[in-house]
């Protein structure tokens, strides 16, 4: 690959959007092609945000499982934090609702102090968040680099396929979840493709609609009437339909909780009998996704107490409200960068901080598990032709009457449609471009690239992916900056030695510095040229003092000449810390001098 300017080896600088133009202008289309720019359409964001809402339900269930609370805790979450972050976050088209990467954390929380503690976690969440975002934090993602973007993003796309393979489970007689096989697993796996062969072909005829709505609509279709006409002996275990739909991933995941917690409740003396009466009332009182309106949390019957608002609280949740804040903010704030990188248009990182603290704090208040942005829903979103505000104001919006009113239709949506659609987000989400530039660029990169999509991968954790993949690409810069530190070296016509540095001096190049000079051959009088340089840290600044006092135990003067106004800032920082020569003189005739 090369950029414009010729050079090899280098990383294309959008990549995303260089593979669109490329086939636009060449006036092909093919699976890839999905992040087209498009301008904002009305007609697209309000059948968009509906794409998204179908895909929202499961997706908020099976997190609200993970974190120990109710699934209806998990869909009231995803419907504040995405109506919100909508209408006040900065990166219009991006969806957010309640996440995995939360959802990892709050699971703590609830199990050791229990869910009561959670509320007043999520809203204090919501309060670091927006001082981060009024204190102007959002900007620092400009310091993630390339590579850890290309990391994030192709780990991100493998995460999202192995969890798809979370759909092909059941659960059987003894409460564990095993992959469904025979007629059902080959009816569902061909509705899987014929979903994956609607998106990627419907746009090739028309545009109208988003492919991914109609390919839901036709699979869901397609699934009554399998699950009407074929034999349910050929159901997987435990199942009464042959192709799952997102009511059996309810009754699925309901049942195998009540497994697991009759066996923690009994240990050594559990039976097949108990678990297998825990999972048949558990099945039974499984009411579905159907509730009604949400309601401040400090004011619903359904919890014993509620936390005390002191010290002991805070202290408490504090640490877990510090660990949320920062998941959210780091997961939004790299999928709004993403989501920047497709569209062509850039967000405002400040204001979506600011969007997601109010969101969260609004979440808590009502009782729900919290949440961030989505990187699976917003890429829908782009796909399906979301851009506007109005997108993620219509998921949100129909994700809470799908609660409400049609909680019995969403349940019969199969999963095989809605794992179609994510195996469409993970071909959309992959920057298969990068594996064609391994060879070609330096090998400190790929390092980078490929910790960051493994630990995102084994770990599941972006946020501490990305902060990892930052840290290891300061080092590299650290380290090879440090070798870049070397020195010109003449005597000018007052028979004074000059040094003229080239490079940084910095805490990883003070042993290069040291190195540059040999004070008991020097002559009397020496001057240190920064011209070419710049002195960046307190360890810098240690050296030269160190230096200066090596010549001048020796009876010689040291002169430093060329310092920029922030190395003269640090100096008179340093205040007594630092004692050397200073000359203003830049032809080195009589020196000037001051204390730094």
């Amino acid at each position: 690959m090369k950029l414009d300017n010729g050079i090899k080896g280098a990383y294309p600088l959008r990549p995303f959007t260089r593979l669109s133009a490329r086939r636009h202008r060449s006036g092909q289309t093919g699976m890839l092609d999905f992040f087209r720019r498009r301008p904002r359409n009305l007609k697209d964001d309000i059948l968009s945000g509906l794409t998204v809402a179908l895909a929202l339900v499961p997706e908020a269930i099976a997190f609200a499982f993970v974190a120990g609370v109710s699934p209806i805790i998990g869909l009231y979450s995803a419907f504040f934090i995405g109506l919100l972050s909508a209408i006040f976050g900065g990166r219009p088209g991006m969806i957010s609702g309640a996440t995995g990467a939360m959802a990892v954390v709050v699971v703590g929380l609830v199990a050791i102090h229990g869910v009561e503690y959670l509320f007043p976690t999520v809203v204090l969440c919501g309060i670091i968040q927006i001082a981060a975002g009024i204190g102007r934090l959002g900007q620092f993602i400009r310091m993630v680099p390339h590579p850890v973007m290309l990391g994030f993003v192709n780990g991100l796309a493998i995460v999202i396929f192995m969890a798809q393979f979370g759909s092909f489970k059941t659960v059987n007689d003894a409460g564990s979840l095993i992959n469904i096989s025979g007629p059902a697993l080959w009816i569902m796996l061909a509705l899987v493709a014929l979903t994956m062969a609607i998106i990627w072909l419907l746009p090739k005829l028309t545009r109208a609609v988003p492919s991914s709505l109609v390919a839901i609509l036709v699979v869901s279709g397609l699934s009554i009437g399998v699950n009407k006409m074929v034999p349910t002996d050929w159901a997987a275990p435990n199942q009464s339909n042959v192709l799952l739909t997102v009511g059996d991933m309810l009754k699925t995941n309901t049942m195998a909780q009540a497994a697991t917690k009759v066996e923690k409740e009994l240990g050594e003396n559990v039976t097949p009998a108990a678990i297998t009466s825990a999972m048949t009332t558990a099945a039974a009182e499984e009411g579905g996704i159907k509730a009604g309106l949400p309601i401040p949390y400090f004011l619903d019957s359904q919890y014993d107490f509620l936390p005390p608002l002191n010290f002991a609280t805070l202290w408490i949740i504090l640490p877990f409200a510090l660990t949320l804040a920062g998941v959210g903010l780091i997961e939004s704030l790299m999928t709004l960068s993403l989501i920047d990188e497709i569209t062509e248009t850039r967000g405002r990182g400040n204001r979506e901080c600011v969007g997601q603290g109010l969101a969260n704090v609004v979440c808590g208040m009502f009782g729900g598990m919290g949440g961030c942005a989505m990187i699976g829903q917003s890429l829908i979103n782009v796909n399906s032709g979301g851009r506007g505000r109005t997108s993620g104001i219509t998921a949100a919006v129909c994700l809470l009457l799908f609660v409400l009113v049609l909680a019995p239709w969403i349940e019969m949506i199969p999963m095989a449609a809605l794992v179609g659609v994510m195996f469409m987000v993970v071909i959309g989400t992959f920057e298969w471009a990068s594996l064609r530039t391994f060879g070609k660029i330096p090998k400190s990169d790929i390092l980078v690239m490929v910790v960051v999509a493994g630990y995102t991968v084994i770990m599941h954790d972006l946020a501490t992916a990305v902060i990892l993949g930052v840290i290891i690409s300061a080092l590299i810069f650290a380290w090879q900056h440090a070798t870049h530190l070397g020195a010109d070296i003449k005597t000018n016509k007052q028979g004074s030695k000059v040094y003229q540095l080239h490079g940084p001096l910095f805490f990883a190049s003070v042993a290069s510095f040291k190195e540059l000079f040999d004070p008991r051959e020097d002559p009397d009088d020496v001057i240190i040229d920064f011209y070419y340089t710049r002195v960046y840290d307190q360890s810098g600044l240690e050296a030269i003092n160190g230096l200066a006092e090596k010549y001048r135990q020796l009876g010689k003067k040291l002169h430093l000449t060329h310092l920029s106004p922030e190395c003269r800032k640090l100096l008179d920082k340093a205040g007594d810390m630092v004692e050397v020569n200073l000359s203003e003189d830049p032809q080195y005739h009589v020196a000037t001098e001051r204390l730094g």
